[in-house]
């Protein structure tokens, strides 16, 4: 009865909020989606959805010239006069007459290469007239599974609360904005949510903002994921050949010319499709291009169209987009995934300018209340109607989540997933209390992610407790943890707890407070990962981790003082002892012996780098993110940073109250990373380190400044701009000055899609240089080339350089292989 008298609303709604409404169809009756609607001369449209049906805003009887614009049909021009509301007007369109006349036909130039040199050579021009806009905005997005098994590796997937059918398809995600945007180029922007919608949750903020959708092919290269090449591009025609398939005339009798884009390699970050040229002004009227995955480096994706259309006002005499829509298909495993986006554009306004500091770092807002609109109002201002899947989603979701969040139901569903067996004492133990939101755990004994082997502690592994309450609303976050770490080699428990506390999602004012007894590598930035230690050590016997005993207490508090700037301080005490090796257990045996743990003399295996000895350090460090852009949403605030500038940290750490005086010290250091997107040419990217010890000429070894060396010869970063890829982990250590260097670029393809053959591959190429000079060591210099998005299929996980290396002269060369799928692991 509840869901019929949903339903009834949201039928009285539409009846008395759609103005205009009806149905767009073919010749044939099958409905049209995505038709662009609108009033001939004003900025007030709307589009039809998957079934043809459409609802347009008309608030005035009388005359009134409605425009059908649909890409492949005769545009339809229908006057109408409305002496009361609702008005339904229902339309066929017809397919357009494209027709190539013999003057086309006779020009020795390709016809389209001359349309095209044209729009490029109007394109600025094209380009300026809506470089500066007001206008209201319209986003509908929508997810769907198709085929989805009822088991994946073993585990139950079920029919995911309701949401899936017996065939394994439904809608996993529907959601819908309302906003006001304003725009300047080239990247000034404002946007405020006035409604928000998601399906199934009453308290939800949809990510569905304008933001990521001017896909403007008015300049060079369009974004997704990676830069494509625009059909009218400065140099477009070194990535497309064209070919004119006919002209129209429009509703104001303006020559369209229909273009074929041709990709002129396969592999190349382009589109096909089709675009649509307006004869003497040269103005795009619509885009229908379809983005290949493996040309956009979206591995998962298959296909994603793109349509575009414009309409032309003869008042601002300006071809402005009204109505955009993205279709994809994704998929792995044999489980589809299909989304599709609506964009609406209306009520636009070109203002000559805007006021002083009408765009600032916030990019986006939302109105209060703005997802407390009831169906009342989504009734009236949404401009695309629901289709009955998409009701009927609302319909159902809206009524389980009232059921979900009722304490009956989330004390029934803790209550059976709080059952405790006797196998959890070795797989582990969580006890749920959804209800006030917190949640106990136990790791277990059987945690192989954190099972791993070093020549200190033998096999080790973790086990422990922990406890963590949560509130969404106004963000803040309670962990409570303990970890018990046992090696068997040593016979020794270490033991650490930690606690942590963040106050809210605005500023993310948080602290900790750690302590207990841990094993630490000399390096704390940890160069090389247990997994790969273990690997390495057990199958090639080169353990190149090196380990001190470190009882430590410390407390920790950061926060976002102001936009763009992080601050974070730390005090701690730390008692630091020795450790030596105890086992020499490998599975591949040999006749060599492993290295002491002592990183300054491998062949040592009686003298330790250091003497025990405590010590207490302060630090502050600050990064800075200029420019820094921010979302403000009312569960919390999103920073955005912004990547024409770049990001730049600062550290200043002093120790003090030592055992020993001489292990005192202070120190500064800092960083500058940036990233420059040099069009469809890559990505260039840069690392510059730097730092320098004062009065610290006889600190422990574990205080120096260690590099990130690696002599495993295994990879597991996304890209290099933290590791020299050949330097022994402690060769170059310092406890004076130093400064690092490293820049990448990739190439996004640039070249590799050129390559015969290798092309296929879908790789990128990376260009390495790492430098690192020190007080009191000659320069250390890398070189490499390599190979990256290397894989199986859709999985490109895989990359492999080669690198060589200097310092006073050549001292080697050797391959790298990435596995960053590692990372998971970890």
């Amino acid at each position: 009865m509840k869901q019929i008298s949903t339903l009834f609303l949201l039928f009285s709604s539409f009846t008395i909020f759609a103005q205009i409404k009806g149905t767009v169809t073919d010749e044939k009756n099958l409905p049209l989606p995505v038709v662009s609607i609108f009033v001939e001369n004003t900025y007030n449209g709307t589009s039809s959805n998957e079934v043809g049906q459409y609802e347009l805003n008309v608030r005035t009887t009388g005359k009134h010239t409605i425009i059908f614009q649909y890409l492949g049909y005769k545009t339809l021009k229908k006057n109408i006069t409305i002496d009361k509301f609702p008005f339904v007007l229902d339309v066929k369109l017809e397919e357009e007459n494209i027709s190539l006349s013999e003057v086309v036909i006779n020009t020795k130039e390709n016809p389209a290469n001359a349309v095209i040199r044209k729009a490029i050579a109007a394109k600025k021009d094209n380009a300026d007239n809506t470089a500066r806009f007001k206008a209201d905005f319209y986003s509908r997005g929508l997810f769907k599974l198709k085929n989805v098994p009822k088991k994946f590796m073993g585990q139950e997937i079920g029919n995911m609360d309701g949401t899936l059918d017996s065939t394994g398809s439904g809608i996993v995600y529907l959601s819908e904005t309302v906003s006001k945007i304003m725009y300047e180029k080239p990247d000034n922007f404002k946007e405020k949510i006035i409604a928000s919608k998601i399906s199934g949750n009453d308290n939800g903020f949809s990510y569905n903002s304008a933001r990521g959708t001017n896909f403007d092919f008015y300049k060079n290269t369009v974004s997704f994921g990676t830069n494509m090449i625009s059909p009218i591009a400065d140099n477009a025609f070194s990535y497309y050949k064209y070919v004119l398939e006919g002209t129209f005339q429009d509703e104001n009798n303006q020559m369209i010319n229909k273009i074929k884009i041709v990709p002129r390699r396969d592999r190349e970050p382009v589109f096909e499709g089709y675009i649509y040229i307006v004869e003497d002004s040269w103005a795009i009227y619509g885009v229908d291009v379809d983005v290949k995955g493996y040309r956009s480096h979206q591995d998962f994706m298959d296909v994603m169209n793109l349509k575009q259309n414009y309409n032309y006002n003869k008042t601002t005499h300006v071809w402005s987009k009204n109505l955009q829509s993205l279709e994809f298909t994704a998929g792995a495993f044999g489980v589809k995934f299909l989304g599709k986006f609506t964009h609406v554009f209306s009520n636009y306004e070109f203002p000559d300018k805007f006021e002083k500091k009408t765009f600032t770092n916030e990019i986006l807002s939302f109105e209060e209340n703005a997802n407390k609109k009831d169906s009342v109002y989504w009734n009236a201002y949404r401009p695309v109607p629901l289709t009955l899947e998409e009701s009927n989603d609302y319909v159902k979701k809206d009524s389980l989540q009232t059921l979900r969040k009722s304490e009956k139901y989330l004390d029934s569903i803790d209550a059976k997933g709080n059952k405790f067996k006797i196998f959890d004492i070795i797989t582990g133990y969580t006890y749920k209390k959804s209800m006030d939101k917190w949640s106990f755990n136990y790791a277990g004994i059987s945690d192989l992610a954190s099972t791993s082997y070093n020549t200190v502690q033998g096999w080790n592994l973790n086990s422990g407790f922990s406890f963590r309450k949560w509130n969404e609303e106004n963000g803040k976050y309670t962990y409570i943890n303990s970890v018990f770490n046992y090696g068997f080699a040593e016979d020794r428990l270490r033991v650490m707890g930690s606690y942590y506390h963040r106050f809210n999602n605005q500023n993310y004012a948080a602290i900790s407070v750690a302590g207990g007894s841990s094993v630490s590598q000399f390096n704390n930035a940890n160069p090389i990962s247990n997994i790969v230690n273990t690997v390495s050590s057990l199958f090639f016997k080169d353990n190149y981790m090196k380990l001190y005993n470190k009882e430590f207490a410390q407390i920790n508090y950061g926060q976002n003082v102001a936009n763009g700037l992080y601050l974070n301080g730390k005090l701690e005490y730390e008692q630091r002892k020795p450790l030596f090796n105890n086992t020499d257990y490998v599975i591949i045996k040999d006749s060599d012996l492993f290295t002491s743990n002592n990183p300054l003399a491998p062949d040592n295996y009686l003298n330790a780098p250091f003497e025990q000895h405590q010590l207490v350090k302060a630090s502050i460090f600050g990064r800075i993110n200029f420019g820094q852009k921010y979302i403000s949403r009312p569960d919390g605030k999103f920073n955005i940073r912004n990547g024409k500038y770049p990001t730049l940290t600062f550290n200043y750490e002093k120790a003090f109250a030592a055992t020993d005086k001489s292990y005192e010290f202070h120190a500064v250091s800092g960083s500058l990373y940036y990233d420059k997107t040099l069009g469809n040419k890559g990505t260039l990217s840069m690392n510059l380190k730097g730092g320098k010890f004062f009065d610290a000429d006889n600190i422990s070894f574990i205080d120096y400044k260690h590099f990130n060396g690696n002599q495993t010869h295994i990879g597991t970063a996304d890209r290099y701009l933290n590791v020299f890829n050949l330097m022994p982990y402690y060769a170059n250590s310092t406890n004076k000055s130093y400064f690092e260097s490293h820049f990448e670029h990739n190439d996004n393809g640039f070249i590799m899609n050129k390559i015969p053959l290798l092309n296929k591959l879908n790789t990128t190429l990376i260009l390495g240089f790492h430098n690192l000079a020190t007080a009191d060591k000659k320069p250390y210099q890398e070189f490499s080339v390599g190979l990256d998005r290397l894989g199986f299929g859709k999985f490109k996980l895989l990359r492999v350089d080669y690198v060589r290396s200097y310092q006073n002269g050549y001292i080697g060369d050797g391959v790298v292989f990435g596995l960053k799928f590692l990372n998971l692991l970890e």
